[in-house]
């Protein structure tokens, strides 16, 4: 059990501890700090940070990739009683848009950043008319890389324990984000919720990829460890991204008994683990491997569980849970130890309100889940209908939650706190799910058609609004829905226009549509759809399933063939002969996208080709061509000829 009442008290804790973070940079390369270091360097860095004039209840927006920084600034931020706000960093116009929009919300913002990040907000600044919000955001600005090293400590504050701790900001990119408040009582209350689930001793050691900007990463394998006292390793999201096989290859050297995943990240091992041979390895002393963050799949689970049984990965670690940022982070969990368990049932059955069908595995409408086990200490679920009445086990409705440990507000948001917040102490979470008999969560959808991808989640209209941004597309006439197609482990992107044209002629906005939504998202559109209609309900409500509906039932397949014989014959015409380094790139990509036929001129982004795939294109190009092509000189130069022309002109320097 952890005693502690506030993050401040956790840390202080362990200050004579023997244990720390190591921050994992490549194969070889590591640094360790221990907890007793990282409370000094905290308080240094909260030293620069009351210099500059930031004090007690002010925010400050984390916006940097480094692990060790992040955590550093995180911590002076704790320990000062400053409010840290961290953002994920990002190249698109998106992720620049929303912490403008962020900054705005906040009402005592500053900003940690490089000065490299800070150049990129202030190109996004001039190209988009913000010249005004960039003044301010500059006069509270703290560029790290241009801070001096010193041995001053800053002034420590001691919260009480229902003051802010953090905010969590959604991962919506139109939208208005909105901001999870969390207080030290709802952290360590979830914290011991967790420690206690997993049964953690300070003999565990754990190991993370998932990004500290994110509720799994940050509270799951950075804060859990420290309130427990146990040891940690942090690697880069993107390194894992470069290099998959590292996750497993570091468990094993490091003796990690606890790490996680959700759906993508088995996928993308998994996928390098078919094409690349992998040193011998020792995973029987991993305990708990968590696997949440998006709907869990089951055959993936089993796919990874026969794919590293070889080496030991004992079964009984997959660990299939349920959370979310509102809830801090956990709000169910299995039996720690034992082997997970799924449930199928007849696809035909899972509405609001339906009673749920079990049948067999090998039924030919079967759809299995995994049983997220019952509420994590101090929480309470309770599944209702859309009248919020409760409704009885095995019945289909919304999840709703309640316990000390979840929030009590977002931040500044009275419409998400009208929608989420029932009354009457409950939080509705948007999922759909079921209680078993025996007080089991079963997580089955979600009730607003959220898309999940990469681990994130992704709205509907925040896609829609960048498609938006189009000049040849209307409000109104655009629909983005997720699909998931029965054996699939991840959602695809399908989005809907009204076209009432010859398909033929639609080809054009297929390539505009899928270009400008992967640039600026980093998702991958699987297919651009015309359609005659959008339906929609007597008040007006988009009605996306019955489009997505009509996709799986092979409604769309003739509109789409021939939109892909036209995009075949425009491709046709784009290929001539090709120079050496032309030839090389092409190789690369046919290799690691092999679904996929590119040639020289294809956009990668109209190609629609994921930020992972991208970034495995990436690592093989500067293995080939090392030091040369930057992963952002990729958004510039958006084709094989382009980037050749770009190569060839380097190399000749």
């Amino acid at each position: 059990m952890i005693k502690h009442t506030t993050l401040n008290a956790a840390l202080l804790a362990q200050q004579e501890n023997k244990y720390g973070v190591t921050f994992v940079e490549g194969k070889q390369d590591h640094r360790s700090l221990s907890y007793k270091d990282l409370y000094a360097r905290a308080m240094m860095l909260l030293f620069d940070f009351q210099e500059a004039g930031i004090s007690v209840g002010d925010q400050l927006i984390i916006l940097h990739k480094d692990n060790q920084t992040f955590v550093e600034a995180f911590w002076a931020c704790v320990m000062g009683g400053i409010v840290p706000v961290p953002i994920a960093v990002g190249i698109s116009d998106e992720h620049k848009g929303k912490l403008f929009r962020i900054f705005n919300k906040l009402e005592r913002p500053h900003l940690f950043t490089t000065d490299e990040h800070f150049q990129r907000l202030t190109q996004f600044a001039d190209t988009n008319n913000l010249h005004e919000s960039l003044q301010v955001l500059k006069n509270k600005t703290l560029l790290s890389n241009l801070m001096e090293s010193h041995e001053h400590r800053g002034k420590a504050h001691t919260p009480a324990e229902d003051e802010t701790a953090f905010i969590q900001f959604s991962s919506g990119s139109t939208s208005e984000p909105k901001g999870v408040v969390l207080t030290h009582k709802n952290i360590m209350t979830n914290l011991n919720a967790i420690a206690v689930g997993a049964n953690y001793t300070n003999n565990d050691i754990s190991l993370s990829w998932m990004p500290l900007t994110h509720d799994m990463g940050l509270l799951g394998f950075h804060l859990n460890m420290i309130a427990v006292g146990m040891s940690q390793c942090l690697m880069p999201t993107d390194l894992f991204s470069r290099r998959p096989l590292l996750w497993m290859e570091k468990v094993s050297e490091l003796k990690a008994t606890v790490t996680c995943s959700p759906n993508f990240g088995y996928k993308h091992f998994l996928k390098a683990f078919q094409n690349k041979t992998i040193e011998s390895l020792d995973l029987s002393h991993v305990r708990v491997i968590y696997n949440g963050a998006e709907p869990i799949s089951v055959d993936l689970c089993e796919q990874f569980l026969e794919a590293l049984k070889p080496f030991g990965l004992p079964r009984e670690s997959m660990f299939t849970v349920y959370g979310l940022a509102e809830a801090t982070l956990a709000v169910a969990f299995p039996t720690q130890g034992e082997v997970y368990r799924a449930i199928y049932l007849d696809r035909h059955a899972l509405l609001m309100g339906d009673e749920v069908h079990v049948v067999k595995q090998d039924h030919s409408d079967a759809v299995g889940f995994a049983i997220e086990g019952p509420a994590v200490l101090d929480m309470h679920i309770k599944i209702t209908d859309e009248s919020n009445a409760s409704l009885p086990a095995n019945c289909i409705g919304l999840v709703q939650m309640r316990g000390p440990s979840v929030t009590s507000c977002y931040y500044l948001d009275a419409e998400a706190n009208r929608n989420a917040l029932t009354g009457d102490g409950w939080l509705n979470t948007g999922d759909l799910g079921f209680l078993t008999e025996h007080d089991e969560l079963v997580i089955t959808g979600r009730e607003k058609d959220i898309i999940f991808s990469n681990g994130l989640n992704y709205y509907p209209h925040d896609i829609e609004a960048v498609a938006l941004q189009l000049q040849e597309l209307e409000l109104g006439k655009v629909v983005a829905y997720g699909v998931r197609k029965p054996g699939q482990d991840t959602d695809q992107l399908i989005v809907f226009i009204l076209f009432r044209a010859d398909p033929k002629d639609f080809v054009g906005i297929v390539r505009d549509v899928t270009r400008h939504i992967n640039e600026q998202t980093g998702l991958e559109v699987e297919q651009v759809i015309p359609v005659k209609r959008i339906p929609k309900t007597t008040s007006g409500k988009l009605q996306r399933r019955l489009l997505g509906d009509a996709y799986l039932n092979g409604e769309y397949d003739e509109v789409l063939a021939q939109i892909s014989e036209s995009l075949s014959a425009a491709h046709s015409e784009q290929q001539g002969d090709l120079s050496e380094v032309e030839f090389k790139l092409k190789s690369i990509f046919e290799e690691i996208i092999k679904e996929k036929t590119i040639d020289i001129q294809d956009n990668f982004f109209e190609m629609g080709i994921s930020s992972l795939s991208l970034t495995e294109v990436h690592q093989e190009i500067d293995s080939q061509y090392p030091g040369i092509v930057d992963i952002t000189d990729m958004f510039e130069y958006q084709s094989i000829k382009e980037l050749a022309l770009f190569i060839e002109e380097k190399l000749s320097i």
